[in-house]
């Protein structure tokens, strides 16, 4: 029988154990499932970070470099680098932008194109690898996009 004093008497958890932490599965699970996409990218001459850009690029080319790193959450100067090795690799082309001359948009070649097919592959993959269901790993990414919009919504006062 268990009593006011016993319960009492429990220890409030220890908020900074390493496992409680929020951060510290968000950083292992990020390595870990990234790590799943190397092997199934680097064929295809891709890191993750590109591959991002490129999942960007095949649901809307041309894009402005600051569409893009809205579209990525990135800044434009992290994204630049992997822009310049994309476009190195013969992925995309960046060019000014007819629409703004002060803008630069960025465009997928044939080669960027038809990268899309061979990524197709991509998923299937991870979801087999993972051992998951689609909507398990939907339910996941839901709760992961609330946890985002959290984190940036301004500080309750």
């Amino acid at each position: 029988m268990t009593t006011r004093a016993a319960l009492s008497t429990t220890p409030p958890p220890d908020l900074l154990q390493l496992d409680r932490q929020v951060c510290f599965a968000l950083a292992v699970a990020s390595r870990t499932v990234i790590s799943l996409y190397r092997p199934l990218l680097e064929p295809m001459g891709l890191t993750h970070p590109q591959y991002l850009v490129m999942l960007a690029l095949w649901e809307d080319s041309p894009l402005r470099v600051s569409d893009l790193a809205h579209r990525l959450s990135l800044e434009p100067a992290t994204l630049s680098p992997l822009l310049k090795r994309l476009e190195a690799g013969g992925m995309v082309s960046r060019e000014r932008d007819p629409l703004d001359e002060r803008a630069l948009a960025v465009s997928l070649t044939r080669k960027g194109r038809a990268a899309r097919k061979r990524a197709e592959r991509i998923p299937p993959a991870i979801i087999d690898r993972l051992g998951m269901s689609v909507s398990e790993l939907e339910d996941m990414r839901d709760s992961l996009t609330s946890l985002i919009a959290a984190a940036e919504a301004p500080a309750h006062a």
